[in-house]
């Protein structure tokens, strides 16, 4: 990575410059294509990936979230959302109260098949991750012009050191649809916990253990 890179939290003002950046990243993705469509070609299918990605943005700043990016000047190169080992409920409690207010709106953007589909996804990831205290990776993205340049190492870098530095946390959970990806992780020392499937969209759900 050059020099000139930085790599910070992200704010509420960075939001455009994540949901555009995390559209195009995803714009090819199993599971997004099989949950909302091909955006790239269907206007409706681009309203519903925006609608998500907002309320993920939105969710990482009520919840037990973190947004990270990694910045070239003022242009976002690439970012990730991670969600803490948790420590308190309470915080997350009073997060989903406000949560609630938050998911009406989304409920009239999405149709009932997809938000049945990201709620299947949600539980059967969730049931696949680890029972000790984790790091879970929600998601990481790359602009695609500054992809296999190690953008994605680099973030990935950080996650490992904020895991290490963090006693509360053993280890990272994650879940990926593309099987390519799978020997990628596995490079970076993650296992494949489990192997499943959403319909006929396959999900690899992996972890790290630190100190193994």
């Amino acid at each position: 990575m050059r020099t000139s890179y930085r790599l910070s939290k992200l704010t509420k003002s960075d939001k455009p410059a994540f949901v555009s950046l995390m559209s195009r990243a995803f714009s090819r993705d199993p599971l997004f294509m099989y949950v909302f469509g091909d955006s790239q070609l269907d206007s409706k299918a681009r309203k519903s990936v925006t609608a998500f990605l907002s309320f993920l943005f939105d969710k990482s700043f009520l919840l037990h979230e973190e947004v990270w990016g990694i910045f070239d000047n003022d242009s976002l190169l690439g970012t990730y959302v991670v969600e803490k080992p948790q420590t308190s409920k309470l915080p997350n409690i009073k997060g989903g109260f406000l949560l609630i207010g938050m998911l009406i709106p989304l409920v009239f953007q999405l149709s009932g098949k997809t938000l049945l589909l990201l709620n299947s996804y949600m539980r059967i990831t969730r049931t696949a991750a680890p029972s000790w205290k984790h790091h879970y990776l929600i998601m990481i993205g790359v602009k695609p012009e500054a992809q296999g340049k190690g953008v994605g190492k680099t973030m990935m870098q950080h996650l490992f050191q904020t895991t290490q530095d963090d006693p509360e946390s053993q280890g990272i959970a994650l879940d990926t649809e593309k099987e390519e990806n799978v020997a990628l992780y596995q490079k970076l020392g993650f296992t494949l916990r489990e192997q499943t499937k959403i319909d006929n969209v396959p999900v690899y759900c992996m972890v790290y253990q630190k100190n193994r």
